[in-house]
């Protein structure tokens, strides 16, 4: 069995590089719903029996684009890891500052965050049982934080993971084979 797992798409949006608390939760909010950009995007061409995408449209948009169907598969499953500021302040930051901290704060389980690592990796080993009860190609369209925790939990349950990396790009991909 096959499965490539595939960031969407870029998305149409441009980041303040410095915000309050408030306005780097608003940005996050309006990131989660802004569209993607018109591009191309390429895969490997094998049949895919299934094409699952989360919750959030950049990842739809992402699978119209590729594969031009309506028949998806959503789940909350493959969704973003939520970020939220780590703290209340009228002070702005920059935009690193927000991210690095908010991924620390996930790392530990901290409750400022809306889940925590335990959680990600819980919602991971979940749908990791969804394509090993299933057995066949498929393909996953999902985020970039959530990528890593995926294919890291993919690992452990003895998939072989192609070209794993430490970022990747929108619209790349990695085969895992079981």
């Amino acid at each position: 069995m096959k499965i490539v797992i595939i960031r969407h798409g870029e998305v149409n949006y441009r980041w303040n590089r410095w915000c309050t608390s408030e306005e780097f939760d608003k940005e996050c909010r309006e990131y989660d719903i802004a569209p993607i950009k018109d591009t191309t995007l390429w895969i490997p061409q094998i049949e895919y029996r299934s094409i699952y995408i989360s919750a959030l449209s950049r990842s739809r948009d992402t699978a119209r684009i590729i594969f031009n169907e309506e028949d998806l598969a959503e789940t909350d499953l493959i969704n973003e890891v939520p970020l939220k500021s780590c703290f209340d302040t009228g002070r702005k930051m920059p935009l690193w500052f927000w991210n690095l901290s908010g991924r620390l704060q996930w790392a530990v389980n901290n409750s400022r965050q809306p889940e925590g690592r335990i959680q990600t990796k819980k919602r991971a080993m979940e749908f990791i049982e969804i394509l090993c009860k299933e057995k066949t190609n498929c393909a996953v369209i999902t985020h970039g934080f959530y990528m890593h925790v995926l294919l890291r939990e993919m690992n452990k349950a003895g998939f072989r993971v192609s070209k794993a990396r430490t970022a990747y790009k929108n619209g790349e991909y990695v085969v895992a084979e079981r």
